[in-house]
């Protein structure tokens, strides 16, 4: 054993001559566990929390999506669609057309965004997982189906199960060039039913009523404009590498978003919430490291005796401030390690019996307990905090012996 780490270890553990200073080294500990502890807990509910919005979002979104860079409308008719269709990975190219629209649903009225979605929309969206009530059902024959979102059924008092009678949906007239007249000729307008509702998150489920996209093209009078095109991956696909070959083909007249840029703004919200929870916890931690210098600067009035003895028999400034050090930071790491241990365990008692519940009623939330999910990342950057940390509180009580114990004060010692 390194001589230093020996004498460090031994001071830490042996008893002192003041039990006061036993109590102050115990409280470091302490308070060190806590603080790394907390950061645990809370940065793993955090990442929890993260993978459920991202998930319910991207639930939503599809893997890849393309839209004109300049314009509103793709013309399908002049669009490599066959080329897309042929790139490895690809499942399914989905034509959509999103308007605003209103919608009315006897006497009460809602602006929503219309989304007209192709065929076969039904068999690769993740949205039938989120249906609360009724199908995931867009078309039967020749009729024409709508499924909207829980926010928009509660603005229009639209019960669940029973989706009588139809809604109501009116656009704009897209070949109308005034608007003076009637209302109703500005206006086109149609009469479909319900077929069911789905919650997924509240941005999508106030906004979206999914529509088929031939209404969209009837309502808003295209021929062969869509909106954008949505591209379903095959399982195990290298999204990135998908990306890359459509726009080769595209060029730069067409923006191809995987579901990072589709939502990059929440990314980097939900990335910089994190971050600032992040080193408010370390400030806290700080705060409580602080008993390190109070700890280990007693520790060094206790073995003054011990400094002079060490000097005495050889000992050089430079080892004697590393004893000490290596004392400093065993109280660190020996407090963020078991912070680390114990932060741990917690999070994964939570992740397998969710014993920490969001709410009594269990029907008020999508989950019913606290989410949690354990980084080693998180893990990582934690420790090296803490580390950081201790060195920095160790640093001033260790400058001190060099001044006050180093510098001519060794034969007070000795003649004692």
């Amino acid at each position: 054993m390194i001589f230093p780490l020996y004498i460090a270890r031994r001071y830490l553990i042996s008893k002192k001559s003041h039990n006061i200073i036993n109590f102050i080294s115990g409280i470091s500990v302490l308070g060190v566990t806590v603080g790394t502890l907390a950061l645990v807990i809370v940065l793993s509910v955090f990442n929890g929390f993260e993978d459920l919005v991202l998930s319910l979002i991207n639930s939503f979104n599809p893997d890849l999506k393309i839209e004109a860079v300049t314009g509103k409308v793709i013309h399908m008719d002049d669009f490599p669609e066959e080329k897309l269709k042929k790139i490895q990975g690809v499942k399914s190219i989905i034509p959509v057309i999103e308007e605003k629209a209103l919608v009315k649903y006897r006497d009460k009225q809602h602006i929503v965004t219309m989304k007209g979605v192709g065929e076969g929309f039904e068999k690769i969206s993740p949205v039938n997982d989120f249906i609360i009530s009724g199908e995931l059902k867009l078309k039967q024959g020749d009729q024409d189906f709508a499924v909207i979102g829980a926010g928009v059924a509660w603005y229009l008092s639209l019960y669940l199960g029973d989706f009588t009678p139809p809604v109501m949906v009116y656009l704009p007239k897209r070949t109308r060039k005034s608007f003076s007249g009637p209302l109703a000729q500005a206006f086109n307008d149609a009469t479909i039913p319900v077929s069911g509702v789905f919650a997924i998150q509240q941005e999508f489920d106030s906004q979206y009523v999914l529509v088929p996209i031939g209404l969209m093209k009837n309502l808003l009078e295209y021929s062969d404009e869509v909106s954008s095109l949505e591209i379903a991956l095959a399982v195990g696909s290298d999204t990135e590498k998908v990306q890359k070959q459509i726009i080769r083909i595209l060029g730069e007249d067409f923006s191809v978003k995987n579901r990072f840029q589709q939502q990059e703004l929440l990314y980097k919200v939900m990335k910089s919430e994190k971050w600032a929870i992040f080193f408010i916890l370390v400030f806290i931690l700080i705060i409580a490291t602080f008993n390190v210098i109070g700890s280990l600067s007693m520790l060094i009035l206790d073995k003054k005796k011990d400094i002079a003895v060490l000097w005495s028999l050889g000992a050089d400034k430079k080892l004697i401030k590393r004893i000490f050090t290596i004392e400093g930071m065993l109280i660190s790491v020996a407090g963020g390690i078991l912070g680390l241990v114990l932060g741990g365990m917690l999070a994964w008692l939570q992740q397998q019996y969710g014993f920490i519940k969001l709410g009594g009623d269990g029907g008020s939330y999508i989950i019913e307990a606290y989410p949690v999910k354990v980084k080693i990342s998180d893990l990582v950057y934690i420790l090296l905090t803490v580390l950081f940390i201790g060195f920095v509180t160790v640093w001033y009580p260790v400058r001190q012996i060099s001044r006050k114990y180093l510098a001519g004060r060794m034969n007070f010692f000795l003649m004692r």
